[in-house]
């Protein structure tokens, strides 16, 4: 249980501080709105700084919302049933979630070492670097697919004990009042 709450606690942590890449998204993109229409004077850069920080903060945000079981669920199957079926729905679940995410890091992982050993660099007029759009794609889908693996052994041991405690914080609405 100690390896399940310190994946949480790590997977909380980023999604945390990832929340304030919003912030940076948000004056970048006003920036540009004042730029553009109160100067006239656009810039190169903001379009590009915003796909990065929002593209980021979507994919590094993503265990986080697993974490907090806010990813979108048809429910039509786990609302009908004893705890053992929603925890063994659950199982098959994150098993199809652990496989696309192993794959997905895998291929994330050689597209970031391709990015920095061969200093990629996008096409616009700035030439940005790549690599950190990338490292943040490897690192999002790896901390994903970890989680992912904490909630199917969570399953796993529901299964098995549905009353079991398996160590997992109480995100609900209802819970921050």
């Amino acid at each position: 249980m100690k390896l399940l709450s310190i994946v949480d606690s790590l997977n909380e942590g980023i999604g945390k501080l990832v929340s304030f890449l919003l912030w940076a998204g948000i004056v970048v993109l006003c920036f540009e709105v004042v730029a553009r229409y109160v100067f006239e004077q656009p810039t190169l850069w903001a379009h590009g700084y915003t796909q990065r920080i929002f593209g980021g903060y979507f994919v590094l945000v993503g265990a986080y919302t697993l974490l907090r079981k806010d990813h979108v669920r048809v429910d039509l199957l786990l609302n009908v049933g004893s705890d053992r079926w929603k925890a063994f729905l659950d199982l098959v679940n994150f098993s199809f979630l652990v496989l696309w995410g192993s794959v997905l890091t895998y291929e994330a992982f050689w597209f970031f070492e391709d990015s920095w050993r061969f200093n990629e660099v996008d096409d616009s007029a700035l030439r940005h670097p790549m690599w950190p759009v990338k490292l943040a794609m490897f690192v999002g889908v790896a901390s994903i697919t970890l989680q992912g693996i904490v909630e199917a052994i969570r399953s796993i041991i529901l299964i098995i004990t549905p009353s079991a405690d398996v160590g997992r914080k109480d995100y609900s609405r209802s819970a921050a009042k």
